[in-house]
């Protein structure tokens, strides 16, 4: 008891108005960073919630992408004997051990964005929310060829700030260079480096942009990616030049797409939507009805213009995905 009240105390809760603590449930939820779509994940849990009548009580985490954080929190809440762990693990191996102790202690654990590795998962894992992400990077390839089209480039040269310490992030550029080169067989991709974050992408873009100074486009693989690349083609006055298509619609990548200047496309999963699918599967989890691994689609949205930014702006003016 004292372990999970230490839990609760420094990991923080969100319970329904006049509930007492606990008595509809407790879940135990790691966000991998504190990037936007991880607040549109926790908000999407808490409308699921509102919507059934339920208000489990969460336990909840940002490991800041470290596995050996996500481990002893993970340690914990089995201990406590949550009803379920709701997680995007930060490795799909080194996260292994520890979903297999909360498996081993009878917590169900639903995985989203990201998950362990499908071997593991199968083993240890009830229910997977998740956007395809080879259709997901299609869909920009598909966006990129498109505009190079219009624009009679037939040969453009790429470059890819990436994430692909998680396996989607692969994924993710498999289609995208899949649909691309079957538009246009000559697109070149020309340097693939990680920069995950906004500081560490605006880095890793300018030194692209040394070494490939006539670059015609980024593919960023996640959010910060994709606007680290933004700055960086606006800081090096390659606007005009420079266009860059991207993953995971914020605030900050509206307004770009809105201005049409550098931003060209952005394919996105609604965080919103994910938590909401997330408290689902838990739910189902917990009352018997999911017994056997499953995956959960997620819907994939892409916002190719202007007029598509400023909508989505109009839409979210909180700012949360």
């Amino acid at each position: 008891m004292r372990l999970a009240l230490l839990v609760v105390a420094v990991l923080g809760l969100v319970t329904a108005c006049g509930d007492r603590l606990g008595e509809n449930g407790r879940f135990g939820v790691v966000y991998m960073d504190a990037q936007g779509f991880y607040a549109g994940v926790k908000a999407g849990m808490r409308q699921e919630s509102e919507a059934s009548g339920r208000a489990p009580q969460l336990l909840q985490i940002n490991a800041q992408g470290d596995a050996s954080k996500e481990s002893t929190f993970i340690d914990q809440v089995s201990a406590a004997k949550v009803d379920a762990l709701i997680l995007s693990p930060a490795s799909a191996t080194a996260s292994v051990p520890a979903i297999k102790l909360a498996h081993e202690s009878d917590i169900p654990v639903v995985c989203y964005n990201t998950c362990i590795a499908e071997e593991s998962a199968r083993q240890y894992v009830s229910a997977y929310v998740l956007g395809d992400p080879v259709r997901f990077g299609a869909m920009l390839g598909e966006r990129a060829a498109e505009h190079f089209l219009s624009t009679g480039n037939t040969a453009p040269s790429i470059a890819v700030v990436n994430c692909e310490f998680v396996e989607v992030c692969i994924q993710r550029r498999e289609g995208f260079e899949q649909a691309l080169t079957a538009e246009l067989p000559g697109a070149r991709i020309v340097a693939n480096q990680e920069g995950a974050t906004i500081d560490e992408a605006v880095d890793v873009a300018e030194q692209i942009l040394t070494a490939h100074p006539d670059v015609d486009a980024f593919y960023g693989e996640a959010g910060g990616a994709t606007m680290g690349a933004v700055r960086a083609v606006q800081a090096r006055d390659k606007v005009g030049q420079t266009v860059v298509f991207g993953s995971d619609m914020s605030t900050e990548a509206a307004q770009a797409l809105a201005s049409g200047e550098v931003l060209k496309g952005v394919v996105d999963i609604s965080g919103i939507a994910v938590g909401r699918l997330a408290a689902q599967a838990a739910e189902q989890v917990r009352a018997g009805q999911l017994t056997s691994y499953t995956v959960v689609p997620a819907p994939i949205d892409l916002y190719a213009d202007a007029g598509q930014g400023r909508a989505w702006l109009a839409a979210h003016p909180d700012g949360v995905p």
